[in-house]
């Protein structure tokens, strides 16, 4: 009887949010009589008033709007002060709060992820307001105490912000708190490494569920140009340290052989090399094997090698493909994490690299026809 009960009160909650087609928001603003207030949606790109009341006396105020397609943001706005608040679908909220103080002192009721959003705005109003009092007719010392202490407080707040994050990157009030600012500052950013894995958990989350929506794309596409832009410094560092510590025209390369015995680049020192990176699971690969062995056959006997590093994943494959090859055949377990892809900066496979007899690389990606003739003109 009690689960029943249980099911019909989940049943007719859901039935009743799917049959009504607005949320509401009602409430009152004390000593505001006279007053405008607006209802207005805070869309990604603009804010739209949706619509407005003249405050009588007792200073309530009722408005309804269809409910959002996806979980949104909207504000009761009064002259320059401003209270925001989400709607997940068809809730009823209630907001109470006084003409003094509008955008801070206020109750909120029918919306957790609201109060979540109300906590967050208040400590960076706290910080906003300290960073505004920072007097640059003080003197440094002053000046000093008062950012350090400015910075604790971001530190506090941004440890409030976490916490919502990992409760629910999906929630509203999570992707409230990447967007907040003091001085015209992101305290989140997916381009700062303590604060990418927050980022990436909201678009991570909101991709999965939400992936059509407009404020899920945006942070989507942001949070991937910052990977992005990471892993390209990931490269210049590893070149710059490549070219710090090279001593040779080329980067030398360990790595086991089908027999599992560790074979070196610069051990081929003094023949003309190509060294190849390709994977012989590809559906190409046999005609580009067979292209190889043609280069092999021709000019092996007047000291040409070739140095193949193999990224395959199956290594059992690998093996099998290798058998027969005459060549030096390496393969790197790391596959597609392989560090020699950025060390040599490998945008696709197959590429190659075709060092002299000096140990200089004279080129890369050639194609057989110039191979054949940059490997004799090397010889």
């Amino acid at each position: 009887m009690k689960k029943s009960l249980i099911l019909f009160l989940i049943t007719f909650g859901l039935f009743s949010c799917t049959q009504h087609s607005k949320f509401h928001v009602n409430g009152r603003v004390e000593n505001a009589k006279g007053k405008i207030l607006y209802f207005e949606h805070s869309g990604l790109m603009k804010t739209t008033v949706l619509d407005s009341i003249k405050l009588r006396s007792n200073g309530e105020f009722y408005f309804k709007s269809a409910r959002p397609t996806y979980p949104d943001f909207y504000r009761l706005r009064l002259d320059d002060k401003v209270i925001t608040f989400a709607v997940d679908s068809c809730e009823e909220i209630t907001i109470d709060a006084k003409l003094d103080n509008f955008a801070n002192d206020y109750k909120v009721s029918g919306s957790q992820t609201s109060l979540l959003i109300q906590a967050l705005r208040k400590s960076v109003l706290s910080i906003q307001q300290k960073a505004n009092e920072l007097n640059t007719n003080a003197s440094v010392v002053q000046q000093n105490i008062k950012i350090a202490d400015i910075e604790k407080d971001i530190e506090t707040h941004k440890a409030m912000a976490q916490k919502i994050i990992f409760q629910n990157p999906r929630s509203l009030a999570a992707y409230f708190a990447l967007y907040q600012k003091v001085n015209d500052t992101y305290l989140f950013s997916p381009y700062v490494k303590t604060d990418k894995p927050y980022c990436a958990a909201v678009a991570t989350s909101f991709n999965a569920f939400m992936p059509d929506y407009d404020r899920t794309k945006n942070l989507y596409s942001l949070v991937l140009d910052a990977i992005k832009k990471e892993r390209q410094q990931k490269d210049k560092e590893i070149w710059k340290e490549v070219l710090a510590g090279a001593t040779k025209g080329y980067i030398d390369i360990i790595l086991p052989d089908k027999n599992n015995v560790e074979r070196k680049l610069s051990s081929l020192e003094g023949k003309v090399v190509l060294i190849d990176f390709s994977v012989y699971e590809s559906k190409e690969s046999v005609d580009y094997t067979f292209a190889l062995r043609d280069l092999y056959n021709k000019y092996h006997s007047r000291g040409f090698e070739i140095y193949q590093v193999s990224l395959d994943q199956n290594k059992l494959l690998w093996q099998q493909s290798v058998q027969n090859i005459p060549w030096v055949c390496i393969r790197d377990e790391a596959g597609s994490e392989s560090k020699l892809i950025s060390t040599y900066n490998l945008k696709s496979v197959p590429t190659v690299f075709l060092m002299n007899r000096k140990g200089v690389i004279i080129g890369r990606n050639f194609s057989f026809e110039e191979l054949r003739t940059e490997i004799a003109k090397c010889l």
